[in-house]
């Protein structure tokens, strides 16, 4: 068995009166998912996470706090690998959307509330629910 571990963000901004989170188009646009990717040799998992924020969807966040953990099963070349990503709430402080890179197709802003029903993969929807509650809890 394989062991991965990644790290991803909900990175958050408020406009027009709602809390919007920035989320990427992969596989031809047809999955909406959160920015995430592997963590690089020394650095830390919350760190990978700003980083691929802001390589995939194109924004800076600071770090609020650490959201859980999304663990699943995969195949690769017939051995089974276990993926651990761990995902962080960040709280938007620059950049545009548009300043994605070349291994996401598109990143746009989805409204918070409605990332659980958007988000195309299960665990990412979890941490969006886990986004609202952290900021509803007033953290």
């Amino acid at each position: 068995m394989i062991r991965e571990f990644s790290a991803g963000g909900v990175c958050v901004r408020r406009f027009r009166g709602r809390e919007h989170a920035a989320a990427v188009r992969v596989k031809g646009g047809s999955v909406l998912a959160l920015p995430k990717g592997h963590i690089d040799p020394g650095e830390s998992a919350a760190e990978a996470a700003q980083r691929e924020v802001r390589e995939e969807a194109g924004v800076r966040g600071e770090l609020v706090a650490k959201l859980g953990d999304v663990k699943y099963w995969y195949s690769r070349g017939g051995e089974r690998v276990m993926k651990v990503v761990s995902f962080f709430l960040f709280r938007y402080r620059s950049g545009s959307v548009r300043d994605h890179d070349h291994e996401v197709d598109s990143a746009e802003w989805v409204p918070l509330e409605d990332a659980p029903r958007l988000l195309t993969y299960r665990g990412e929807r979890e941490m969006a629910e886990a986004a609202l509650s952290t900021l509803r809890s007033g953290r």
